[in-house]
């Protein structure tokens, strides 16, 4: 099992930048595929991003493709989101998600939310106009 917790967030003007990270516990964190889903009030949780269990391999939706970077430190059992150029479209909660299954291609990274099996509790993002 792999407990998530996220933090980072909060409110920005548009054109700024965040930064979330998220601290997994769990032995088997580092054969996990990784990544960050998100939910803006009255919407579905969609899919943002995500990184191959090795770092490898990394996948963007196509409305925060350029400007949002996910990464990963095994040793450290974190994964994090640099985002950068906010708009306001991109105010909502933002979950870290694992996928548990082992035994992925080093270069395999989800490209849904459905590819997902778990999620933390979420932290907000708040862009301003």
């Amino acid at each position: 099992q792999v407990q998530l917790v996220e933090s980072g967030g909060g409110l920005v003007q548009a054109g700024g930048s965040l930064r979330l990270s998220c601290a997994a516990s769990g032995r088997t964190f580092s054969s996990y595929p990784m990544g960050w889903l998100r939910q803006a009030p009255g919407k579905e949780r969609e899919f943002v991003a995500s990184i191959s269990w090795s770092g490898s391999s990394t996948y963007y939706a196509n409305s925060v493709k350029g400007r949002f970077t996910i990464s990963r430190d095994n040793a450290k059992n974190m994964v994090y989101l640099q985002m950068n150029s906010l708009k306001p479209e991109d105010t909502a909660v933002y979950y870290c998600a694992v996928r548990i299954r082992e035994g992925h291609s080093a270069y395999y990274s989800p490209r849904s939310a459905a590819d997902f099996s778990s999620w933390g509790q979420g932290t907000q993002v708040t862009v301003s106009s």
